[in-house]
């Protein structure tokens, strides 16, 4: 219910040329009680007041110059084709010009000379269905950023242990932590470079810290040796590809088949050489392609134990070497058209 404070409350706007008819109804709405009225005799005025005050009810004459109240209805309409107009028309009028203002928008008549009560009843309805449609839209869209806090809650937390997890998998290959940051941060930014959507850039960067999650199937013995792999060591290392596609496969989730297509892929190589399948060119997802540079370029640019970082100037410049061999060359080039913002991540090492 709409108590009679929120009523009297309420902010009215009169617009009629005729001074007499506005001095009329303020009159009487406000010696009923009635406290936030505003008037104007020029209706060309109307729509910026309308705009500033935000009325509950609006008082509108239908025969003005200069504009009429249905050039008046209009300009509302379009102000908030959505919104639940409070208009109650002021007229004089015979029945057809009264049905085409409840066509235009009108809600209900005043009939002159006014009747006290009249005014008085038909204005308190109209304020009420007002307040009440204001006070379920702002109820609704309270639940809606409820819905919204807990769906970005429930991505955070998503996010959260994704990130835990693939940094998991990385500290078990003798890394920081900082390699998936940089990583995604690159294919993020060579993924826009290439046209992506912020969204779909938004989803990479979520996607690829997940590339290497297949190293936690790899005996320490191996992925930890601190000396040259074997040849059947190395095809054993090779397999976390398809064990990191295994482990996120078989979902429905756009995130998770992203995360599977690019665990899978981001070893091949655009001449053919690389693995698990040998796919080559456009053969290999995009986002394969995308990560492949990211990765190599972040291994190359970091410190390890075998091996000092190389500079940024030293890694574009293998990038760029590898152009049509290792990577998709207009990838590269995009990238290299990205070096700005690659080295502002690059210089967070």
């Amino acid at each position: 219910m709409i108590s009679d404070e929120n009523i009297f409350a309420a902010r009215i706007l009169a617009i009629d040329d005729n001074i007499l008819n506005i001095q009329i109804l303020k009159k009487i709405l406000t010696n009923a009680g009635f406290i936030n009225i505003t008037t104007t005799t020029d209706p060309t005025r109307a729509l910026a007041l309308y705009k500033e005050i935000q009325p509950d009810l609006v008082l509108l004459d239908l025969n003005m110059p200069k504009m009429d109240g249905f050039a008046v209805m209009l300009q509302l309409s379009v102000l908030h084709p959505d919104d639940y107009l409070p208009l109650l028309i002021l007229t004089a009028e015979e029945e057809s010009i009264r049905f085409k203002a409840l066509q235009s928008g009108a809600k209900d008549f005043l009939h002159k000379p006014y009747e006290h009560l009249d005014v008085l009843l038909k204005s308190r309805n109209i304020i009420e269905v007002r307040l009440l449609y204001n006070q379920i839209k702002n109820h609704n869209a309270s639940l809606d950023q409820q819905v919204n806090d807990r769906i970005k809650e429930i991505r955070d937390t998503r996010l959260d242990v994704i990130q835990r997890l693939a940094v998991a998998a990385e500290l078990r290959d003798a890394g920081t932590g900082k390699h998936i940051y940089r990583m995604s941060r690159y294919c993020q930014l060579l993924a826009l470079a290439v046209g992506f959507s912020k969204e779909q850039g938004e989803l990479l960067l979520t996607t690829s810290p997940l590339h290497d999650i297949g190293k936690i199937a790899i005996p320490d013995s191996i992925l930890l040796k601190p000396s040259s792999l074997e040849p059947h060591e190395f095809e054993i290392i090779k397999t976390h590809t398809t064990l990191g596609a295994q482990m996120l496969s078989g979902s429905d989730s756009v995130f998770l088949k992203m995360a599977e297509t690019i665990a899978l892929t981001h070893h091949e190589k655009w001449n053919g050489a690389g693995y698990p399948h040998g796919i080559k060119g456009e053969e290999i997802p995009l986002v394969g392609r995308i990560c492949a540079i990211a990765d190599v370029f972040d291994a190359l640019s970091s410190a390890r134990p075998y091996k000092k970082a190389w500079t940024f100037e030293e890694t574009m410049t293998e990038i760029m070497r590898l152009k049509g061999t290792h990577f998709d060359p207009k990838l590269v080039e995009a990238f290299a058209s990205a070096a700005k913002d690659i080295k502002a991540v690059y210089e967070q090492n």
